[in-house]
């Protein structure tokens, strides 16, 4: 889960090095739909490629990619993070450079590429609800979303200190997109006074899906690739796309990771055109490959961010990595309170 500090680095060492003896790498990521489709559409095809089986693990759990490195027992090849962890890892040592050629970079979105990561894919942090959950007129608004009175009921939100929760919040309040950072942090955490009872914390995407499906929580702020995955399966749900808050997964190789030459190729075929594509069909994530978007059709293209552009509101992931250590440490506080 993203920002808890974990255990099991022995448990995820074993499931390595097992690996590693049989030509395989290890891939980490978040579990639940997300991964499902990495693993259908990128795993799959790159083993068939290169002959590297894919071992999947998971969830993410930053304090023992952190623990990894730092003992030099490191289990893990390639892992999806999110694009603040990417950077701060980066400036802290965690990191192997990627070393991508010229040919494999041209097409990747200069947003989502840096020396050290390569996006996975790229999202939006949408409102979320159940269709039958409210009469009359369904939520739109991030002000919608803080209005209890108009629309009862729990409302989930991201357990983990990250960008999303505080901007929407302060958006809710007023803020103009253009004005939001520096974080007006006593604004946002009284907003948030406001709601605070009725909030129920989702830790994965998957549990934010659980939520929805159950009513337990009727509306949230959530990604958009896990309500979309809820309306395959016909559950009633719907999104709303107005100040979508915009942010990217990075794929990362830890410094130290057991074979770095297939983590290299590994990252290279999962951000290039094809793959992206037929990830970006099954989830509606964006692709971080611009060749990428002629090969979706319609349908597929029509549920990606990318074709609610004009509504975006990109977070600032370079403020989040200089800032989120001190976030932390107030958000957890409050949310003990």
């Amino acid at each position: 889960m993203r920002r808890v500090l974990g255990l099991g680095v022995l448990m995820a060492l074993g499931t390595a090095l097992s690996a590693h003896a049989q030509n395989s790498m290890v891939f980490t990521s978040w579990g639940g739909t997300t991964q499902d489709a990495q693993k259908k559409d990128w795993a799959v095809p790159f083993t068939a490629k290169t002959g590297i089986a894919v071992v999947q693990d998971g969830p993410t759990d930053y304090g023992k990619f952190k623990a990894m490195v730092q003992s030099g027992n490191v289990s893990w090849d390639v892992v999806d993070v999110e694009y603040d962890f990417a950077v701060r890892a980066a400036q802290d040592g965690l990191l192997t450079p990627l070393t991508l050629t010229p040919a494999e970079t041209a097409s990747i979105d200069p947003r989502f590429l840096t020396p050290d990561a390569a996006g996975s894919f790229y999202y939006s942090f949408v409102i979320g609800y159940r269709t039958n959950a409210f009469h009359g007129a369904q939520p739109k608004t991030l002000q919608d979303l803080f209005d209890i009175k108009k629309f009862p009921g729990k409302r989930c939100f991201y357990k983990w200190s990250a960008a999303g929760v505080l901007e929407a919040a302060l958006l809710a309040d007023g803020v103009a997109p253009d004005k939001l950072y520096p974080l007006d942090l006593n604004r946002a955490f009284r907003k948030l006074d406001t709601i605070k009872k009725d909030i129920v914390w989702w830790g994965t995407g998957a549990q934010s899906q659980q939520l929805l499906a159950s009513g337990q929580a009727p509306i949230g702020l959530v990604w958009n690739g896990r309500v979309q995955a809820l309306e395959q399966e016909g559950a009633p749900v719907a999104m709303s796309w107005d100040q979508n808050l915009t942010t990217g997964d990075m794929l990362v190789i830890p410094k130290g990771a057991p074979d770095t030459a297939a983590a290299q190729k590994f990252i290279a075929f999962a951000t290039s055109a094809g793959p992206q594509a037929q990830f970006a069909t099954d989830t509606g994530y964006a692709p971080i490959n611009k060749g990428s978007l002629p090969l979706l059709d319609k349908a597929a293209y029509a549920a990606l961010p990318d074709a609610h552009a004009a509504t975006h509101i990109d977070l600032n992931m370079q403020y989040w990595a200089a800032h989120r250590d001190e976030i932390a440490a107030r958000w957890y506080a409050w949310q003990t309170q």
